[in-house]
């Protein structure tokens, strides 16, 4: 049974790609070989990162999304038996979405000893509110055997609403038996730990890659060394990835 890692959000900016790219190398770290699929015709991020071997799926006609197109990613997932990651920009957030539910995507992954896994992006700062309901909406509209991760990400603040943590809000609360994980994000120090990782993901490399790169300190090496770590750690913890 292969497990397909679905990384929702209708909020643009929020860190799916590098939830997707985490959980590549995380599964790389582990000795698995996962079949990476980016659908974003807009920002292909996650395609970006060579060394990942990421599929980028067409899904264009023209200027319009076809959303017959999305058939050709349930053809190659649908007898694989490596696990799947698939990377969903906030541009085919709606039409991918649609299509999930209008074919009964879950259903028919399942049918095939599949597992869905829908992981989604909570932020803090301006999106919190915003991505809170994009969770919300996804735990009413995707129905079991669907799983869910949620990704707690505090960089652009602390991921909670008036003093309540996610876990004291009502979106949660109310969809609580329907989460198998929430991936709390570290929160690093802008001017050390933080700028090494926004360079890493501006650069599109791997942890790996750049600790192997001769054109990077000691020092930068070491905090990144660490952030993974830090990260791998938090992983660990759900277990369902």
């Amino acid at each position: 049974m292969a497990k397909i890692h679905m990384v929702l959000q209708g909020k643009g900016g929020v860190g799916k790609s590098f939830v997707s790219a985490l959980i590549a190398q995380y599964k790389s770290e582990k000795g698995q070989t996962p079949i990476c699929f980016d659908t974003d015709p807009v920002n292909a991020t996650f395609a970006g990162y060579k060394s990942l071997n990421v599929n980028p799926l067409k899904i264009m006609d023209g200027d319009e999304i076809n959303p017959r197109n999305f058939d050709s990613l349930i053809e190659q997932i649908a007898t694989i038996e490596q696990d799947v990651i698939i990377d969903n920009g906030a541009a085919t957030f709606v039409p991918l979405a649609h299509y999930l539910l209008s074919n009964e995507i879950p259903e028919l992954l399942a049918s095939m000893g599949h597992q869905l896994i829908i992981h989604t992006v909570v932020t803090g700062g301006q999106a919190l509110l915003d991505t809170v309901n994009g969770f919300n909406q996804l735990a009413k509209q995707f129905a079991e055997p669907s799983l869910f991760v949620v990704w707690l990400n505090p960089y652009w603040g602390a991921v909670e609403h008036e003093g309540r943590s996610f876990e004291e809000l009502k979106a949660y609360k109310n969809n609580k038996e329907r989460v198998s994980a929430i991936v709390p994000i570290p929160e690093f120090k802008k001017e050390t730990f933080g700028h090494d990782l926004s360079d890493l993901l501006s650069d599109r490399l791997t942890f790996d890659e750049a600790l192997e790169a001769e054109g990077l300190t000691i020092m930068t090496k070491q905090r990144l060394k660490l952030i993974k770590k830090q990260l791998f750690e938090v992983m660990d913890i759900a277990e369902v990835i």
